[in-house]
């Protein structure tokens, strides 16, 4: 996981009125999708092993059946048990007429018992700034921590992509930038109706600029990137060669749309317990070769491999992802005899 940024003292252009001090980091190895308009899909969720749970007030519930399912959200949310879970709403996109009663009904409703909202198809960053604000007012009004409820922002179309890095600089709340593959395919006319697939005739990673460049903007603005979904959900092999694409990269974790999938996320998303054991190992050795004890070495040699500063940099990422998976250490550092 990344380390969210020390608090500033200067508000960004877009106009933000969230404080900067609230610490974003959060697993979120799988993310997993659930209608809001389904009380049983709903009540499910909550005993799978899933680290974020998105109650979905968008593509998942059919127009008439939006207004009830804002209600059933505040419900679940206040009275359901997500421990351990980071709990998201997404609403609807700001083209729509759901936008702003979705946040006021959820926020006013629930607001202490979420973590974040999603927002989908975002083009440009005055869409995320205009959330920001509009939990800044519901906040104020309701008495409630100002800035806690952070946002993740969803791409999913060409004017989304371009626009990218300002939309991760766009507020303080922003936690997360996620590919949204299905409507982005439709943007860009990709020749395929699987989502998430190479499309037929394309030998190369037809995928691999559109990760990229959403993952160097959330690396350069200290967020996390989430992979979007696999609609083959009885296609487990499929989803993990998917999401081993976008972990390989340095993505932090993927959405899941079944329940046969997030333990297949969770896996590909945390580090083998081996690479978190020589991860940890590398921290503790270069913490001592570079202390007065260990004779203040700049490198060393841990076995047969040479460690430095950039040794500790890449091991603190694959330790991150470890600890925060729960993982525990099957080995230690030995101070090396005189």
């Amino acid at each position: 996981m990344t380390a969210h940024p020390s608090p500033a003292t200067t508000l960004p252009a877009g106009g933000s009125t969230a404080p900067l001090s609230f610490n974003r980091l959060r697993p979120r190895r799988s993310c997993l999708a659930v209608p809001g308009s389904n009380p049983r899909f709903l009540e499910k969720a909550q005993g799978l092993p899933a680290d974020q749970v998105f109650l979905d007030l968008e593509d998942a519930c059919a127009p008439l059946a939006k207004p009830e399912a804002r209600h059933t959200i505040v419900k679940f949310l206040n009275e359901g048990d997500w421990t351990g879970k980071t709990r998201v709403v997404r609403v609807n996109d700001w083209t729509t007429e759901w936008t702003y009663r979705d946040v006021v009904t959820v926020v006013e409703g629930a607001g202490q018992n979420l973590d974040c909202i999603m927002l989908p198809k975002v083009q440009d960053a005055q869409q995320v700034v205009a959330l920001d604000l509009l939990l800044t007012q519901i906040e104020k009004t309701m008495g409630f921590e100002v800035g806690r409820i952070g946002i993740e922002a969803q791409i999913e179309n060409a004017q989304g992509l371009n626009n990218v890095n300002e939309i991760a600089q766009a507020s303080p709340r922003v936690e997360t930038i996620i590919f949204g593959p299905a409507d982005f395919m439709a943007s860009i006319n990709m020749k395929s109706l699987v989502v998430g697939e190479q499309p037929p005739g394309y030998p190369a990673d037809a995928y691999h600029y559109i990760l990229m460049k959403i993952l160097m903007a959330a690396r350069a603005n200290n967020l996390q990137a989430i992979d979007g979904p696999y609609l083959q959900i009885r296609n487990v092999d499929g989803y993990r060669e998917v999401a081993r694409r976008a972990a390989a990269l340095g993505f932090d974790g993927k959405w899941v749309l079944h329940p046969g999938q997030v333990e297949a996320s969770n896996e590909i998303f945390s580090p083998s317990q081996e690479d978190y054991d020589h991860a940890e190992l590398i921290l503790d050795a270069y913490d001592y070769y570079t202390s007065e004890a260990g004779g203040k070495k700049g490198s060393a040699m841990l076995g047969d491999e040479m460690i430095d500063e950039a040794s500790r940099k890449m091991a603190l990422v694959v330790s991150g992802k470890g600890r925060a998976a729960g993982m525990q250490r099957t080995s230690k550092f030995e101070i090396p005899e005189a």
